[in-house]
């Protein structure tokens, strides 16, 4: 099944280069690509964290406290393995490989993500995509709420070496069941070598993170794990080198700065001083069956 224009376009080059930062937190790689100093936000998204892979002996596995948020959305999106989720409007939810964790935290919601009890007996691997999206003004208050998508509810579309997972939002005629609050793209790709695909240009801000293998993008070879974002009206096509994995992620830009802290977003300072203090007194709560530890306000 034929989604692609042929021939491809010639591309334009990427615009800016990013290397993640990687950090290892005890066993557990994460490598940070959004925000960096190059690139505060593309589109809605604020914060991108490649996770892992991480390898967990049997007895051990993930433990993320409780912790807060508020004008944000995240999406968890794994590759391998498995998270579960509890928050404190009641959601108790295993995460698998293809399904999409949609948490709109709004005025404000706490969650803990751990391995299950069931996924500890044994030995496994684990390695996944956190992103959080800022709100827009509108919305950034908005009743918390948390939505699970089956990935067998996902859009996927399949041409000649190239398979498209749309995670959120739209892409080459495509809509995915996720909720939204402004225009977003979010697919996760997959390319054979020598398979190319063109990026949408429907979406004023865009860029591909690579997890993957390495592509040629204008001439130029780059080779996982980078963040590649590109210029507005420049038409782009992104060619396999080598089999390779990669999302591409935008939207259009939001609606005025954000403040980003610690787990906060906000278009106000005082309103993030404000969340502070509400998850130091408590007003927040406890997502119900993890609620005898958490995360405390950093210094």
């Amino acid at each position: 099944m034929s989604f692609l224009p042929h021939p491809l376009p010639p591309s334009a080059r990427a615009e800016i280069t990013i290397e993640p930062i990687t950090k290892d937190l005890g066993g557990f790689r994460v490598r940070r690509a959004l925000p960096h100093i190059k690139k505060r936000m593309v589109g809605p998204f604020i914060f991108l964290d490649h996770m892992g892979p991480a390898i967990f002996p049997a007895g051990e596995g993930l433990d993320v406290r409780p912790h807060p948020h508020i004008g944000l959305a995240t999406l968890t999106y794994l590759i391998e393995g498995s998270i579960f989720h509890r928050d404190t409007i009641g959601s108790a939810q295993n995460i698998v490989p293809g399904d999409i964790n949609w948490m709109t935290a709004g005025r404000g919601i706490a969650h803990s993500e751990r391995s299950s009890p069931e996924s500890r007996q044994h030995a496994r691997q684990m390695t996944g995509i956190q992103s959080w999206l800022a709100l827009p003004r509108a919305h950034e208050e908005t009743e918390p709420a948390f939505f699970h998508h089956d990935g067998a509810t996902m859009p996927i579309l399949t041409d000649t070496g190239v398979t498209l997972h749309l995670v959120a939002g739209e892409a080459f005629g495509a809509t995915s069941p996720v909720h939204v609050f402004s225009s977003t793209l979010y697919a996760d790709i997959t390319l054979t070598a020598g398979a190319a695909i063109p990026l949408p240009d429907e979406h004023e801000e865009r860029a591909i993170y690579l997890l993957s293998g390495s592509v040629e993008i204008g001439g130029e070879t780059h080779t996982a794990p980078t963040l590649l974002a590109f210029r507005p009206a420049d038409r782009i096509t992104i060619r396999a080198t080598t089999n390779a994995r990669f999302i591409m992620l935008g939207g259009e830009p939001v609606d005025g700065p954000r403040h980003l802290w610690w787990n906060f977003v906000s278009s106000s300072k005082d309103r993030i001083e404000q969340a502070k203090q509400d998850w130091t007194s408590g007003k927040f709560g406890l997502p119900p069956g993890d609620d005898q530890e958490w995360i405390p306000l950093p210094a």
